[in-house]
Formats: structure tokens, C-alpha cells, sequence
């Protein structure tokens, strides 16, 4: 029987967006269990960024069993709401996000009052108390131990040395490896280290870690990202499974331009999209340029570089999420609301401005519903090639039962 290469998944950044890769789970799942998959886990590496990373770090920890694991995000992701993420009341607002403007309007006038300088538009601090309740990290080294997993990676980027981060944990003896404005560094994943790669610059603030000794301030690890996929490919994934958060190509068509100069929410909304899309897309082109060249190369060629074909799948949204996220504006409470409005995210539907913006904060049941049902479709849509990709063949001599999930679905 020929060896099962070894599978990676890549689950990348984009705050609420993520909810769509949820959804892409919980479609393999299904895919899965009709199928005559082996009962394992299908990712032995797994390496996330932002809230992906936390995702990732979540079927890391319970890769025992998978479904039970992609069970328990789609039920978290299914009821979430934004309170459960960051400050969403009158007084939290008002702290930071009210403060924050305040600061960036006249705050040339009270820089001396170091008091009065907040770090970030929102307080995640409830994030922090939903991750210590939800994932046990502690559980990595035993899922390890147990041979359920083999590595997991999540990024960070760091505000003092400029450096892109991956903290990685693996079972085998994989050597740090350094490139170009980014490293590695062998770690125990915490729950710092997800709230450092999840922090959106601006939005949520910086997550002191100890690097080489010393302590380092870190942001989200979209920022400077320029190799998504690589590390799956240090830690040995010889075939990998890639969701995004957003579209990797623009449909054909023009879309409704508006001659209005932009405001702040536009502008961040572009910015954001920029740091969270743009790096996947060239580094899934970049894979597949080399797939191209060391397919053209006779085999001792091929056996005297370092280089190996690497299978890539990729499952990103077939809709914009900006324009299912313009639909929900209404569903954040009114104090982000208002928050938001002061920024220039306003309107709803075709008439809405900087919901850019807000598809990455839209931590609400209607928006996060909408988006999982997306990435199922997406799925389900391309079956055959999903089944290819593993090499899973469908099994017809009995039904499973839907989940729970499943069920309410396809109601």
C-alpha cells in the first residue's frame, strides 16, 4: 500500500471572516464521514494566522477527534456575538474606540497625559477570557504524544524588530528556519500567542512574548506575510488544503464605482483587505510556478534540488464578503455602531460605506451564519475535487446520519 502523504492546513487571517473557513470544515467533515477516509485526522500540520490561528489551534487541540472538534467551532461561530470578542458596551467603547478618535483629532493638545493615550480602537480582553475557556493548549503535547497530530504553527509579526514570527510545536526534530524579514521560533502555542497573531493593527492592541529572552510587542501575523503557505511546507506537509477569507480573483465585470473621496473606514477597509488577501493569492501563484518548473525537470534533475512538488487546494469564497457583511451592519450592538459611524462606516446594503471594515468585526450570529453556509456550499460545490485531493472514494454500503449541524442546514 503506497504511503498517505503527509496533509497540511492553512487556515489564514481575517477576524470575523473566518467564520467561512468554519463552514469549509465542517463541509470536509461531512465529505469525510461519506467516504471510506481513514478515521484519523486528516491534517497532521496544521498552521493558522490571525483568526485563523485560533482555529487551527482549536483542531490541533482536539485532533483526537476530529468532528468533535469541527463540531465544537461550528457551535461557537453559530452563536457568536460580538460582546464575546471585545468590549461592545456604552463605558468599553468609550474608553478605547471614543478615546481613540479623540486622540487622533486633538491629541496633539493632551499628549503629555500619558493616561489618556489608548492602544487600540477596541478591548479585546473578553477574547481573552473566551480563548482560556474554550481551547486547553495544554492538551497540543499529549495530541502530540498520541500521534493525532505532528506540528501545528500560528504567526505574529512584531511592531519592535519588524520581523514576521511562526511559533511552531512539532513532534519531529524540524530546525528553525530564517528568511527574509521572517523567522521561526520552536514554542508551547498559549493562548498569548493567539491573541498576538489575532491582534488587527489599530483595532485590537499589542501582546507582549518572550523572543530570544526578551520581550516583544506583536500584532496580527497578516502584516508582512509574504509566504502563507511555507510554513506547512517546513513542518512536512507534502500536499496542503488552503481556505482563505476572501475572493482570490475579482469576478469579470465592472463594479459600481463611486467618485466620493474616500473616508477612514474605506481606506482602513482597503488597507485591512490588503494585509489579510493579497499575500495568499501570490503565494498560491508562486507554488504553482514552481509545481510548473520542477515538472518540466528530468528526474535526477529534480533529485538534486531541495525543491518538491507540493498538491495545493484552494477554497476561498465565491461571493465578496464585504457585500453579505454590508447586509449585517445592523446586527452590531449600537455602541459599536455608533463607534463605527464615527469613522465613516455607515448605510446598509447597496448604499453602504466602509463595510469593508466591518466584515472583519462582525463577530454576529446573523453574519457568521451566513458566511459558514457559504463556505459549505463552496464545498460541496467541488466534492469531486475535494475527494480527489485526499483520495477518498464514496462509501455506498451505508448512510451516516447527519450532524446536528448538518441538519438544521438544510432546513
Amino acid at each position: 500500500m503506497p504511503d498517505i502523504p503527509s496533509t497540511g492546513l492553512i487556515l489564514t487571517g481575517g477576524g470575523a471572516r473566518a467564520a467561512y473557513q468554519v463552514g469549509v470544515l465542517d463541509a470536509v467533515a461531512s465529505i469525510r464521514r461519506h467516504s471510506d477516509a481513514p478515521p484519523e485526522n486528516p491534517f497532521p500540520v496544521i498552521a493558522g494566522t490571525s483568526a485563523g490561528a485560533i482555529n487551527s489551534t482549536a483542531l490541533a487541540c482536539g485532533a483526537d477527534n476530529f468532528d468533535t472538534a469541527v463540531g465544537g467551532l461550528v457551535h461557537i461561530w453559530r452563536n457568536f456575538r460580538a460582546e464575546q470578542i471585545y468590549r461592545a458596551d456604552s463605558i468599553g467603547v468609550i474608553r478605547t474606540g471614543a478615546r481613540w478618535l479623540t486622540m487622533m483629532s486633538v491629541g496633539w493638545m493632551i499628549a503629555r497625559f500619558r493616561l489618556a493615550r489608548p492602544r487600540s480602537l477596541l478591548d479585546n480582553s473578553p477574547l481573552d477570557m473566551l480563548l482560556a475557556k474554550l481551547i486547553d493548549t495544554r492538551r497540543l503535547k499529549q495530541m502530540m504524544h498520541d500521534g493525532h497530530v505532528q506540528a501545528l504553527a500560528v504567526t505574529a509579526s512584531s511592531y519592535g524588530s519588524g520581523m514576521h514570527v511562526t511559533f511552531y510545536d512539532t513532534v519531529k526534530d524540524v530546525v528553525p528556519w530564517t528568511r527574509s524579514q521572517r523567522i521561526a521560533v520552536r514554542s508551547d502555542v498559549s493562548v498569548p500567542h493567539l491573541l498576538a497573531s489575532s491582534a488587527i493593527p489599530f483595532v485590537f492592541p499589542a501582546v507582549p512574548l518572550v523572543i530570544d529572552g526578551r520581550i516583544e510587542y506583536f500584532g496580527d501575523g497578516s502584516m508582512r506575510q509574504s509566504a502563507p503557505i511555507s510554513p506547512a511546507v517546513h513542518l512536512g506537509a507534502e500536499r496542503i488544503l488552503v481556505v482563505g477569507a476572501g475572493r482570490m480573483h475579482e469576478p469579470v465585470g465592472e463594479r459600481p464605482l463611486s467618485s466620493e473621496y474616500p473616508n477612514l473606514a474605506q481606506i482602513a477597509g482597503h488597507a485591512l483587505s490588503n494585509i489579510f488577501l493579497d499575500a495568499l493569492a501570490v503565494d498560491v501563484e508562486r507554488l504553482q510556478r514552481v509545481n510548473s518548473t520542477l515538472g518540466l525537470l528530468p528526474p535526477e534533475a529534480r533529485s538534486r534540488t531541495s525543491l518538491r512538488p507540493i498538491d495545493v487546494l484552494v477554497i476561498a469564497p465565491s461571493k465578496r464578503l464585504d457585500d453579505i457583511a454590508a447586509k449585517h451592519i445592523g446586527s452590531l450592538p449600537a455602541p459599536i455602531r455608533a463607534l463605527l459611524r464615527g469613522v465613516g462606516v455607515s448605510g446598509r446594503g447597496d448604499d453602504a460605506r466602509g463595510a469593508a471594515l466591518a466584515s472583519y468585526l462582525l463577530f454576529e450570529a446573523p453574519y457568521t451564519r451566513e458566511l459558514m453556509a457559504l463556505g459549505r456550499s463552496d464545498t460541496f460545490a467541488r466534492r469531486d475535487e475535494v475527494m480527489a485531493f485526499f483520495g477518498w472514494k464514496p462509501r455506498s454500503h451505508r448512510t451516516v446520519p447527519p450532524t446536528e449541524y448538518e441538519a438544521v442546514a438544510a432546513e
